[in-house]
């Protein structure tokens, strides 16, 4: 836990700083990304909103990911990521200046060998701009998994505030 604090610190620093703010939308993390944010005292002057999209009805309901997307790609794909942050930023109504938006295969069970077990992708968006998509390949068990890609979500995205 220490870890993941001392990451959402350093974005929360990051983007007050700034004036800034973000949204989340997650399907794998199931929200332990904004979980880790909210334990952070002060992070609602940062903070917009999260999402948890576990389903692929929710990331079409909720971030207007489209079924075409997730029909040709999945919903563990560089696409869907890139279209679940792009509407987290459009259902924030403007309050969100970034969005990290994640999916993966957390296991134990559901890899394969295109989509292997602790295959992630993370989408980190600046509004008005081109997410950047990046994949990950990471090990250990389901809470490993789920773990890293939260550390690795915030760290991917102080970096880029």
């Amino acid at each position: 836990m220490e870890k993941l604090s001392f990451y959402a610190q350093n974005l929360i620093l990051s983007l007050k700083q700034k004036g800034e703010r973000v949204c989340c939308a997650e399907s794998c993390t199931g929200g332990m990304i904004t979980a880790a944010l909210t334990e952070i005292p002060g992070s609602s002057s940062v903070l917009s909103r999260g999402f948890v999209t576990y389903s692929n009805q929710s990331k079409i309901d909720m971030l207007g990911v489209k079924l075409k997307t997730l029909e040709l790609h999945g919903a563990v794909s560089g696409q869907t990521v890139s279209e679940m942050a792009s509407g987290a930023i459009t259902a924030s109504n403007g309050e969100a200046d970034y969005a990290i938006a994640v999916s993966g295969v957390a296991g134990p069970d559901g890899g394969n060998k295109e989509k292997p077990v602790g295959l992630v992708y993370i989408c980190i968006l600046k509004k008005g701009e081109v997410g950047e998509i990046k994949k990950y390949i990471f090990k250990g068990d389901r809470h490993s998994v789920r773990h890293q890609t939260v550390i690795k979500a915030l760290d991917n995205l102080t970096q880029l505030v």
